[in-house]
């Protein structure tokens, strides 16, 4: 469980309100009790509808992997998305050209305050994000400090850090990530360099990709994404990058991740919403891809703003 204040967590707090977790507690689109009608609903009355999403590539197979179970128990429903990152996605919920936006930030990072108000936020899971290295790198633990100067241009050679003589070879992420803003909080606070790196990939596989066929490189990704045989996870600050170090506080990259939908969301996509919070999701099946249980985790914020995880 988390026991200690995490101030990375106030640049992911601060823009706008944070939800105060009880157990699986759910604002709902337009529902109150969605958390304890989880699951419940759909044996009660068979769902039917079209549910689309687009957003964070990080989480896209937990969705996918829920979507299927939701519709193999409600087969007049289909549930079908992409993603494009969760600025494309909370874009496209706003708008209302699809009915979920999926994302590693709250809206109001990426939204206008007016279009974030339109919203509701259910958080979903809580993943661990670091970074990854090819696997000619010699280099398995960076500093925080390091991070920086590596994802500023500040560091250009693997040997300024303890590696082989060689340009490190800088995969980001594109602007509008929430992977890479994840990341970028973590590392940089609130000072964030304008700097591009070598290549800036649109999603999380394209990452997994060009990483696995790129020697002297690096980037970030988040758990679910790591593959031993095309890369290799490094520790930060002597962490290891594993959930348990994420739930008690000594890994500082990770983010919670979001599912928003309209206020008005059709029956439909508030039925699926409720069921990614059911015991049919929370209790295996977000392990299994890589996440850690939202009931994990409680957030609370002060009157002065500072977000606590318990």
């Amino acid at each position: 469980m988390f026991d200690n204040a995490c101030s990375r967590r106030q640049f992911l707090g601060l823009a706008g309100s944070v939800a105060t977790f009880a157990g699986l507690g759910l604002a709902g689109c337009g529902s109150n009790d969605a958390a304890t009608a989880a699951g419940s609903a759909a044996e009660a009355k068979k769902i039917t509808g079209t549910v689309t999403y687009d957003g964070a590539s990080s989480f896209q197979a937990l969705v996918e992997a829920a979507a299927e179970q939701f519709m193999a128990e409600n087969p007049d429903c289909s549930i079908s998305g992409s993603g494009n990152g969760s600025g494309t996605g909370l874009t496209a919920v706003a708008s209302g050209t699809v009915t979920i936006g999926n994302s590693d930030v709250f809206a109001e990072e990426k939204l206008e305050a007016a279009d974030a108000e339109k919203l509701v936020d259910h958080e979903v899971a809580v993943v661990g994000m670091g970074p990854v290295v090819s696997k000619n790198v010699t280099v398995d633990d960076l500093t925080l400090e390091q991070l920086a100067g590596i994802f500023s241009g500040e560091i250009a050679n693997w040997s300024e850090v303890g590696g082989e003589d060689a340009k490190i070879v800088v995969l980001n992420r594109k602007a509008g990530s929430g992977t890479r803003a994840t990341f970028e909080a973590a590392v940089f606070g609130a000072d964030v360099p304008e700097f591009a790196g070598d290549a800036e990939l649109d999603k999380s596989g394209d990452v997994q990709t060009q990483l696995g066929g790129t020697d002297n490189a690096i980037s970030y990704l988040d758990f679910s994404h790591f593959d031993d045989a095309k890369f290799t996870a490094i520790k930060v600050g002597g962490v290891e990058p594993k959930s348990d170090n994420v739930l008690d506080d000594s890994f500082p990259i990770w983010a919670t991740e979001h599912m928003y939908c309209a206020k008005d969301a059709d029956e439909a996509t508030v039925a699926f919403l409720e069921y990614m919070l059911s015991e049919d999701v929370q209790g295996s099946l977000v392990e299994e891809q890589g996440f850690i249980p939202v009931s994990e985790m409680k957030v609370t914020k002060d009157a002065e703003g500072n977000v606590t995880s318990k």
